[in-house]
């Protein structure tokens, strides 16, 4: 019992920490996991074997790496200004189409990566336009959770309980979460723009000024531009047809990875590359999957299962919704990669009371958890990605302002997808 009441304490204390924003977020983890070691609740080689998944985070480091040697090629921002051109500039079209890119980005790259890369180029496309760019700044948000939603490497969530899940693949992601998610997008997109439709208006002046920027003065490399377009696109085609060569999603990431570096070695140097990684979040899941492997061998999780599924009889359609919901509203109000870490072993735990198909409860969670993060400044690693950009380029936003709009957009998302779940896979459970 002692055991057990210590290891939650420290897990409790790491949290804390976490939801206050109180301190670098992997230095929290990882002081977390080493005292957890500490204290005997957890030995080492079995954090270092059993527990720290290696494949989520060799996958994530892959695309890091990827991403930041196509990011040396000017692509994105040639990107951004090209997508403001084509609406001509016009302010609404343009947080459409902002959102659209980055929705899609955060799909097929994952949207801690895409917001990294879309979020400075929206600030100076504001500022040319003379807009307020806190507008924008939320929907890439908005759009960045939405669209990582709908793939096995969109979001961090998604990544997680796919490596945990043997047989869902990245077209299983993309089919069963893909349909509500265009849909809750569109819903979404809708809303914003009338919400924020008083403020976005712009003169035809600073339109015709922006007309007149070329985007091609943006591309420092064509080489390395085709190079990078080149791997992205056999490495996400390898995601697709997973099923039929059989490679793991971890070797075919680590074999693009390894490809980009080898046929960009004179243009970008590893050195170089390793330095635009993002260790922070590397070392953070490696302290996070120690924490959740103390609360398992501490016998925490077997509890909260067996709580679980007392309260709901083992009733999977009654488990799912309460999932869906319970997962978006912590996940709103802490990080949503912890509670995943805590609730992928819980659900887990269902097998061994006889339930077989768990698969709505996983997407459920995955809606849930994804979706989530949109209600709170905090409620997951992009949004605190890209109030940190906003701040530092005098466009912050308060923890209330985006409340005001992440609240509702999260009631609408999952009265969207509760209606989804029960009609695909609860109704006739």
């Amino acid at each position: 019992m002692s055991e057990a009441v210590g290891t939650l304490l420290i897990f409790t204390l790491c949290y804390m920490f976490l939801m206050a924003e109180k301190g670098n977020r992997a230095l929290v983890a990882c002081a977390g996991g080493t005292a957890m070691v500490l204290f005997g609740t957890l030995d080492l080689e079995l954090a270092f074997f059993r527990y720290i998944d290696w494949h989520t985070m060799t996958l994530l480091l892959s695309m890091m790496m990827m991403v930041a040697i196509a990011s040396q090629s000017g692509l994105f921002e040639y990107t951004a200004i090209r997508a403001a051109q084509l609406v001509n500039g016009q302010p609404l079209p343009l947080l459409f189409l902002i959102s659209a890119l980055t929705a899609v980005g955060s799909a097929f790259l994952n949207n801690v990566t895409t917001v990294l890369l879309v979020a400075p180029m929206v600030i100076k496309v504001a500022k040319m336009l003379h807009l307020p760019a806190v507008p924008y700044l939320i929907a890439i948000i908005m759009a960045s959770n939405i669209g990582g939603t709908a793939t096995l490497i969109g979001d961090p969530p998604n990544l997680m309980i796919g490596q945990a899940v043997a047989h869902l693949t990245f077209n299983d992601f993309l089919l069963h979460l893909g349909p509500v998610v265009v849909i809750i997008f569109i819903v979404v997109m809708y809303g914003l723009g009338w919400w924020y439709k008083q403020d976005l208006k712009s003169s035809e002046k600073y339109q015709a000024e922006l007309m007149k920027v070329n985007p091609h003065q943006y591309i420092a490399s064509r080489p390395l531009l085709y190079k990078s377009l080149g791997v992205l696109f056999l490495t996400l085609l390898a995601f697709v047809i997973q099923p039929l060569i059989g490679v793991e999603l971890t070797a075919i990431a680590m074999a693009g990875a390894l490809l980009l570096l080898f046929v960009t070695y004179d243009e970008v140097t590893p050195e170089h590359v390793f330095q635009q990684v993002e260790w922070v979040t590397i070392f953070f899941f490696a302290g996070l999957f120690m924490l959740i492997g103390g609360l398992e061998e501490a016998g925490i999780i077997d509890e909260l299962a067996r709580a679980l599924i007392y309260y709901t009889e083992g009733d999977v359609p009654k488990t799912s919704l309460l999932v869906l919901w319970v997962s978006g509203m912590l996940s709103g109000f802490v990080d949503n990669v912890p509670f995943v870490a805590a609730m992928i072993p819980i659900i887990q735990e269902f097998q061994s009371y006889g339930v077989q198909d768990l698969d709505p409860l996983w997407w459920a969670l995955a809606l849930g958890a994804c979706l989530g993060g949109n209600a709170t400044i905090i409620g997951s690693t992009a949004n605190v990605i890209v109030a940190g950009m906003a701040h530092k380029a005098n466009e912050g936003f308060t923890y209330m302002e985006f409340l005001k709009v992440g609240v509702p957009v999260v009631v609408l998302s999952f009265l969207i997808s509760t209606v989804y779940l029960l009609g695909r896979y609860l109704l006739f459970y």
